[in-house]
C-alpha cells in the first residue's frame, strides 16, 4: 500500500523535491529495485492485455518474461540492477495482510458472479484484483536473474527497508518502487515508474528526500510521524484525518504525542490500542541486512543456461532469448564512460562566515579588477 496521498502532499508543498526524466538520465547508477512490486506489475500488465502467459502445464511465466525483457532495457540504459525480495513480514503487519485477504475474497465472489453475467470488464477488473506474487514466482525470478548475471537480494523483512539501506549505505543510488514508504524508510532517492512498459510513456519521477524534508519542514522523526497519520502498512490511522489535517496538525504539534494531547477526539476517532509507537519504530529501525555485508556482483549471461530455463516447457521462443543474452554481453563488453559527478565529492553549500567579512571589506571597484577582464567584457 505504501503512504496513503503522500506523493501528491509532496508534489502540492514540495514540489522542487521531484524531478521528472527519462530512464536514459540515470546511465551509469546503480539501482535497488522492490522485486515484489515489479513481478506484480508483470503479472498485471500481461493479464490486462488479454490472458496469463504459461507453460505447458499452465504454470504463469508473464512475471520471467517481464523481469527478463525489462532488465534488459535497464542494462541497455547503462542502469545497474540489483532485486530486492521481501523477506517475513513483521507482525505489525498482520493486520494489512488480513484486509487484502479479505479483499481478495471478496474479489473472487465478485468475479464469479461477472463471469456467469458474461461481464467482460468486470471479468477483468476483479482478475487484476486477485492477482498475488507467490513465493514461486520470486523463486523463479531469482532463477532467471542469476542466468542473466544481475544481482538480488533476500530481504531479512520489507524489501523497501533493504533498497533504503543499500542506499543510505552507498552501495546503490536510488530505490526503485511505486511503494512510497521507501521515503519513510529514509531512502535519499526514490524512482518511480523506472520498471513500467515502455508503451506507457511514463516519465521517470525522482523524489530527493533531503529536498522533501526542506520543503514539508519538517525533521526525520516529524516526516515519519507524518506517514504514519497519513496511513501505512502497519497501523490503522485517525478516523476524519486526511493529508491537509494530517501536516496541519504535525506543523503545529511537531509528534504524534503532541496532537493526541491536544485532539478533538470526539471529531477525530483515535483507534483502539493504536500502536504507533511500534510503527515509529520500524520505520526508524528495520530488520535489515547491513549494507557493507552485501556484496553486488553483475556478471555475463548463461546463455545456454537461458534457453534451457526458459524455452522447452516455458515455451519462450529460443531466438528471442537468444537475442536477449547477445544484448546483455554487449553491455558487458561495450566500454561505458562514468557519469561526471561521480569524479568530484559533492560539499554542502554551508556559508563562509570570513569570506563574507572579506567580501564587505573589499570595495567593488576592486573586486571588479580580480576578474582579469576589460569593462563591458566578460572574462573567457
Amino acid at each position: 500500500m505504501g503512504i496513503k496521498g503522500l506523493s501528491q502532499l509532496i508534489a502540492d508543498l514540495a514540489p522542487f523535491a521531484v524531478k521528472e526524466g527519462e530512464m536514459k538520465n540515470f546511465f551509469g547508477r546503480k539501482v535497488a529495485i522492490d522485486a515484489s512490486m515489479c513481478l506484480y506489475q508483470f503479472l498485471i500488465a500481461v493479464r490486462a492485455e488479454g490472458a496469463q502467459l504459461t507453460s505447458v502445464d499452465g504454470e504463469t511465466t508473464s512475471h520471467l518474461m517481464g523481469t527478463f525483457y525489462r532488465t534488459i532495457r535497464l542494462l541497455e540504459n547503462g542502469i545497474k540492477p540489483v532485486y530486492v525480495f521481501d523477506g517475513k513480514p513483521p507482525d505489525l503487519k498482520s493486520g494489512e495482510l488480513s484486509k487484502r485477504a479479505e479483499k481478495r475474497e471478496e474479489a473472487q465472489k465478485a468475479l464469479e458472479k461477472a463471469t456467469e453475467a458474461g461481464a467482460t470488464e468486470e471479468i477483468d477488473k476483479f482478475n487484476r484484483r486477485l492477482v498475488k506474487v507467490t513465493k514461486q514466482h520470486s523463486n523463479e525470478a531469482k532463477e532467471l536473474l542469476k542466468l542473466m548475471g544481475v544481482p538480488y537480494v533476500d530481504a531479512p523483512c520489507e524489501a523497501e527497508a533493504q533498497c533504503a539501506a543499500l542506499v543510505k549505505g552507498g552501495k546503490v543510488y536510488a530505490t526503485a518502487t511505486e511503494d512510497m514508504d521507501a521515503l519513510t524508510f529514509g531512502s535519499n532517492v526514490l524512482l518511480r515508474h523506472l520498471t513500467f512498459s515502455e508503451a506507457r510513456k511514463m516519465p521517470v519521477q525522482e523524489f530527493n528526500y533531503d529536498k522533501l524534508l526542506q520543503g514539508l519542514e519538517l525533521t526525520r522523526d516529524e516526516f515519519i510521524d507524518l506517514c504514519i497519520l497519513l496511513g501505512c502498512d502497519y497501523c490503522d490511522s485517525i478516523r476524519g484525518i486526511g493529508p491537509k489535517k494530517a501536516i496541519e496538525l504535525i506543523n503545529k504539534h511537531r509528534s504524534i504525542e503532541k496532537i493526541l494531547e491536544n485532539l478533538d477526539t470526539k471529531k477525530y476517532i483515535v483507534p483502539e490500542d493504536w500502536n504507533y509507537k511500534q510503527a515509529r519504530v520500524l520505520f526508524k529501525e528495520p530488520d535489515v541486512t547491513n549494507a557493507d555485508e552485501v556484496e553486488l556482483k553483475w556478471g555475463e549471461p548463461d546463455e545456454e543456461g537461458l534457453v534451457k530455463y526458459l524455452c522447452g516447457d516455458r515455451q519462450f521462443n529460443e531466438d528471442r532469448i537468444r537475442a536477449g543474452a547477445k544484448k546483455i554481453m554487449k553491455t558487458k563488453s561495450t566500454a561505458t564512460q562514468g557519469r561526471l559527478d561521480s569524479f568530484f565529492k559533492v560539499l554542502p553549500s554551508t556559508p563562509n562566515p570570513k569570506r563574507k567579512i572579506e567580501d564587505k571589506k573589499t570595495p567593488a571597484s576592486k573586486k571588479a579588477k580580480t576578474t582579469g577582464g576589460k569593462p563591458g567584457r566578460k572574462p573567457k
